[in-house]
């Protein structure tokens, strides 16, 4: 990120400034761009999800779905045992 905003003036384009760093440090431009776009958001230059948050909603996203699963196998068994007839209170 800090060679594509440092060399970005001696070039006519971000573009061409990625293509030029990108080379040298042994990756494709399309990546280079997409690690300089996530950096800008994470400084707070660009607007965006960060990639701190990002991990949250992920998180909290897995979470969710884990609850829904446990809510689900819940209902489930509470539908079950709501079929059952009680047995009385002797035991043999």
């Amino acid at each position: 990120m800090r060679m594509v905003l440092d060399h970005e003036a001696g070039h006519p384009s971000r573009w061409a400034t990625i293509m030029s760093i990108a080379g040298k440090i042994g990756c494709t431009a399309q990546t280079l761009t997409e690690w300089v776009k996530k950096a800008e958001v994470d400084s707070g230059r660009k607007p965006g999800l960060t990639t701190d948050m990002a991990a949250k909603l992920k998180a909290l996203e897995r979470e969710n779905r884990e609850l829904r699963q446990a809510n689900e196998i819940l209902r489930k068994a509470s539908a079950y045992f709501a079929q059952r007839p009680l047995q009385s209170g002797a035991h043999p």
